[in-house]
């Protein structure tokens, strides 16, 4: 089964006031087993970037002048995604700005049906526990020492990490499956053929006269045998 893990970052809270995409990241997985496939793109969003909003990824007016507009990649990012169900945190944030962009773009919006939210699936697994990808993280030991501040590439690579386990952790790659899996041990390799042997004389089984001469006496000192009854 074909998945893509993704994150966006943006300028806001709500495209429908203006707020534009500016960055997204999908990492692409077969049976929940990341398969070194990704889309990463930053976006000029055709406005400037809101402090607050920078305070969280970093991403400046100056750095994004430079950076095409998200219609000159929206066909290759379709492509990427293709019909996958889609995975992401708080997977309504996302999905709102990517179908906004599409939108802009005269291009129809992502079905909601392909949305994974890994929120509501922390949320059924964990009542009450914070469900932040950095809580959520530090509960199942996926390290992101190396998370300083918000990145869309990043945050995908860490949710793909937290999304196998949340969904019982690495032995779901040992389902077995009638397709092909991404990667798997290398066969084995071919046993030589052993060598042709002769044929050993039988050895003998049966008890010597002496062997069975003792064995009568012996069981001729037994009293009240039960097969004398």
């Amino acid at each position: 089964m074909r998945e893509i893990v993704f994150d966006t970052e943006t300028t806001g809270l709500d495209p429908q006031s203006g707020d534009r995409l500016v960055e997204i990241g999908c990492i692409e997985m077969v049976h929940r087993v990341p398969t070194g496939a990704v889309f990463h793109a930053y976006f000029n969003p055709e406005r400037s970037m809101p402090p607050e909003a920078e305070a969280v990824h970093g991403l400046s007016s100056a750095f994004l002048a430079d950076k095409p507009l998200f219609a000159q990649h929206a066909a290759e990012l379709l492509a990427f995604l293709g019909d996958a169900p889609l995975v992401a945190h708080n997977a309504g944030f996302d999905f709102g700005f990517l179908n906004a962009e599409l939108a802009l773009c005269n291009l129809p919006p992502v079905d909601r049906s392909r949305m994974v939210d890994t929120v509501a699936i922390a949320r059924r697994k964990h009542p009450g526990a914070k469900l932040s990808l950095d809580a959520l993280c530090s509960r199942y030991g996926i390290d992101r020492s190396h998370r300083v501040r918000h990145g869309a590439l990043l945050d995908a690579e860490l949710l793909a990490q937290l999304y196998v386990e949340l969904m019982g952790g690495r032995q779901i790659g040992l389902e077995l499956t009638a397709e092909a899996p991404v990667s798997q041990a290398p066969a084995a390799l071919p046993v030589a053929a052993a060598a042709p042997r002769g044929l050993r004389p039988p050895r003998p089984h049966a008890p010597s006269a002496d062997e069975l001469s003792r064995h009568a006496a012996f069981v001729g000192k037994i009293s009240d045998a039960i097969w004398l009854r």
